[in-house]
């Protein structure tokens, strides 16, 4: 019998951690039961997401392939694209690499930092059947939603964006204030979000700077999401909140938005990390390190 053992990088973008394969050579087929068992931080590598680097059909550099911890699969998330696109960077040594996803395709770009990248996160949606939300509203800038009592709920009226991925965002005075452990499974799987949703509290300190806390679906509390602070950083600039150059700190550190006003992009720029390498057995699910992180090349498949 063959070796059953496969390599794999641990990284994260600001705290937002993933396990990444490269299946561009040889297939990576895992059972959403393994993938979870996997995702497991006590017992297994453990991950926000799972990270598949699959050959493109579209003539990109790579496709991108996502699950979450609990074994969904799906189509979007800002940090693991700027953590990809740094190793096809590197590994082409080339100024940019393009990135198909579920979500569209995706252009990460190379900054004077090495670490750090910027990556174009495309054109948010607003229209309710894009998000997509259960019934219609014609201003998703504020929907009808509240959790808690009718005269005195505990948050309402959010914003809603797709980024790649369904958002709402709830504004308040203090993002600790609230318990995002408890409310955000509620809100997540509300009946409104046909396709569940990610949750964020968010505060504006300034024209130019967000704080943010994230539920995210599928994964739980997070240290950083990207799809999300995009998704905050519109919002905001949309109902004139702030700018449309924002700083949008997260409990893992600060992420650099910018919506454009030419063609309506979202810029995304933040710092990546390779935490190290590893070998996972496909029995056992047991796996050891091989190597410190920081790389210069995505060498996963050698």
């Amino acid at each position: 019998m063959g070796d059953r053992r496969i390599p794999f990088l641990k990284m994260n973008g600001l705290g937002n951690d993933f396990v990444v394969w490269d299946a561009r050579t040889e297939p990576v087929r895992l059972s959403p039961e393994q993938v979870r068992a996997i995702g497991e931080r006590e017992n297994g590598i453990g991950f926000d997401q799972m990270i598949t680097v699959e050959p493109s059909r579209s003539g990109a550099d790579a496709f991108m392939r996502i699950h979450n911890c609990d074994g969904s699969e799906v189509d979007a998330c800002g940090n693991a694209t700027r953590c990809i696109g740094r190793l096809l960077i590197e590994e082409s040594g080339l100024a940019s690499a393009a990135i198909d996803t579920n979500a569209g395709l995706l252009i990460a770009m190379k900054t004077s930092e090495p670490r750090r990248i910027t990556v174009d996160m495309g054109v948010p949606r607003f229209a309710w059947d894009e998000i997509p939300l259960a019934e219609e509203f014609h201003d998703t800038r504020a929907i009808e939603l509240q959790i808690g009592p009718i005269d005195k709920p505990i948050l309402h009226t959010p914003s809603c964006v797709n980024m790649g991925n369904p958002h709402a965002i709830f504004w308040v005075k203090d993002i600790e204030a609230y318990d995002l452990s408890r409310i955000g499974p509620l809100l997540e799987n509300h009946p409104i979000f046909p396709q569940k949703a990610n949750i964020s509290l968010a505060h504006v300190i300034s024209d130019t700077e967000i704080e943010v806390k994230v539920w995210e679906r599928g994964v739980g509390l997070t240290r950083a999401c990207g799809t999300a602070a995009c998704a905050v950083a519109v919002a905001a600039a949309r109902d004139r909140r702030t700018g449309r150059k924002v700083t949008v700190h997260l409990p893992g550190g600060p992420l650099e938005l910018e919506w454009r006003e030419d063609n309506g992009h979202v810029m995304m720029t933040g710092d990546t990390e390779i935490e190290y390498e590893g070998l996972l057995d496909l029995d056992t699910l047991s796996f050891e390190k091989t190597a410190p992180g920081d790389k210069p090349m995505l060498e996963v498949v050698k």
